[in-house]
């Protein structure tokens, strides 16, 4: 299998889509008090990160 540059960014993406998922679960559902918040936000800042690299898939 040949990892060109495009194939680094899809799986790029693809890591930091299961990684904030994976934050916004741990703010809803483990952490009550403040720190869920700040687990979220985390999350959707993955999120907006994976939408530029998919974004560049193609272009760099």
């Amino acid at each position: 299998m040949v990892m060109n540059k495009n194939t680094v960014l899809a799986w790029a993406t693809f890591i930091m889509i299961g990684v904030g998922i994976g934050l916004i679960a741990l703010g809803a559902f483990r952490y009550d008090e403040i720190a869920g918040w700040g687990f979220a936000a985390v999350g959707v800042g993955f999120f907006a990160i994976a939408w530029v690299f998919n974004a560049l898939k193609g272009r760099v």
